[in-house]
């Protein structure tokens, strides 16, 4: 059961030293507790939303020297009493403060507490409670942009105004039920039919956006591969542009994965350098290499497949007959055909070239030519001009499957409608549709779900 009377304390910063920790109070004796180890001024007495300079004491001993920041409740971030303590960074000092609020009635806070204590007392719903998680974890432009649209509540609104439409239909229907005998009604099926399809389309937008949602939360795996000395490892440092793999001349320097980060266009892709792909080799170890290159291969998102185009031009290998790319093509997945080396072909051949291949990205790894549009490509691939929309974009995987029953509902009501299927099961349908939307927001949930949501929060959030 979730207790909401004691209060509760967790250091708020990430551990290791730095120069300011904080220490964070929730609850009614938040004030309380902090009084009796800021002693010189009665917090209790002070206004809220101010700081306070002062020492903590404890058992007798000075621990710090502190800003005590304070905030009452409602006015909070949980809607409770809290109190926050900036002090030295060391983690002796936190945990010394720690120790000395817990002696005197504090509890220590679970994960994701300070943030459920926020939703059950109605500061945030619980859409708005996970984009918090989101924002902490965002490495990203985008995954900023999306978290914050949510956190401040568009997302809500979106699910508020259609819950709302669908309430006022369902009222008017359950009525007529009550006037079954009269054969009254009181609902406009034509306005209903149209509001379900305009519902529907808004929901299978949101529903649409999780696969860019996906990937702004989560980055894009990319695995760069292709035969052996091709200059995957130098594709990899000038993407980068800096020197993150091992690059020299012996084919086969590369034997295991190498996976590095990308920014592009606020889009995090992550690079994965892969061993050199041949078909025979008699070296275990280069092996081993081969079969984690063909795993990244089939677990990325897009593939950059990598060749010599110097060996192309001169009729050494045609692109065609070349297993790995013949997978490519067959598996489905997305992939850019990249020919590396260009710069030391002469203007005639780089034309023949691309003649023969008009779909791949010709490049000098080592003169870093045609990188940035490398990187164009990789973009587009993923976004396609959709990360520029403003509205929202459904990051969370329980939403999207929570939008999926909406769906669901939303034409089985329609069936309904078409078929002039009695109101009473036309409205069960509609609570259900108002079930899912509200499991999103929290509206309707369960201790057992929560407990599972703010259990992937960190401590002192």
């Amino acid at each position: 059961m979730f207790v909401l009377t004691d209060t509760i304390v967790a250091i708020a910063t990430p551990p290791g030293e730095g120069a300011i920790g904080i220490i964070r109070l929730s609850g009614s004796d938040a004030i309380t507790i902090a009084n009796a180890i800021f002693p010189g001024k009665s917090l209790a007495a002070q206004a809220t939303h101010t700081l306070h300079f002062g020492k903590i004491v404890f058992d007798g001993q000075i621990i710090d020297e502190a800003v005590v920041s304070l905030y009452k409740g409602p006015k909070s971030y949980t809607g409770e009493n809290i109190v926050e303590i900036s002090c030295h960074g060391s983690g002796y000092i936190l945990k010394q403060v720690v120790n000395a609020c817990v002696s005197h009635g504090a509890r220590m806070a679970r994960p994701g507490e300070f943030t459920l204590r926020a939703f059950l007392n109605g500061k945030l719903d619980l859409a708005q409670a996970e984009a918090v998680a989101d924002l902490i974890a965002s490495e990203s432009n985008t995954a900023h942009k999306a978290a914050m649209h949510t956190l401040r509540g568009g997302f809500s609104h979106d699910l508020a105004r259609m819950r709302d439409d669908l309430i006022q239909f369902s009222a008017l229907i359950e009525l007529e039920l009550d006037f079954s005998e009269e054969d009254v009604e009181f609902a406009d099926r034509t306005r209903f039919y149209a509001l379900i399809n305009e519902i529907t389309e808004a929901t299978r937008q949101l529903a649409d956006s999780f696969r860019l949602g996906n990937v702004i939360k989560n980055g894009v795996s990319v695995a760069i591969v292709g035969k052996p000395n091709a200059g995957k490892s130098t594709l990899l440092n000038a993407l980068l542009n800096e020197e993150r793999a091992i690059v020299s001349e012996i084919a086969g320097t590369t034997r295991d994965t190498i996976e590095e980060a990308l920014n592009i266009n606020g889009i995090l892709f992550r690079l994965i350098d892969t061993a050199g792909i041949r078909e025979h080799s008699q070296d275990a170890i280069e092996l081993k290499g081969i079969e984690r290159s063909r795993e990244a291969m089939n677990k990325a998102d897009i593939v950059v497949y990598l060749f010599d185009s110097l060996q192309l031009s001169a009729g050494n290998a045609q692109l065609t007959e070349d297993e790995t790319m013949v997978a490519l093509q067959q598996s489905g997945v997305k992939y850019i055909a990249v020919g590396n080396k260009v710069d030391a072909l002469g203007s005639e051949a780089k034309q023949s070239l691309q003649q023969q291949l008009p779909g791949a990205l010709l490049i000098s790894a080592k003169n870093k030519e045609n990188i940035t549009e490398l990187k164009a490509a990789l973009y587009t691939l993923v976004a396609d001009g959709a990360i520029q929309q403003e509205g929202t974009i459904v990051t969370n995987a329980r939403h999207y499957a929570a939008l999926k029953e909406v769906l669901n509902s939303l034409d089985s009501i329609k069936t309904g409608l078409d078929n002039n299927i009695p109101g009473d099961l036309i409205s069960l349908d509609i609570r259900r549709c108002l079930h899912y939307l509200g499991e999103i927001t929290g509206q309707v949930t369960t201790e057992d779900k929560l407990d599972y949501i703010f259990s992937k929060f960190c401590i002192g959030k």
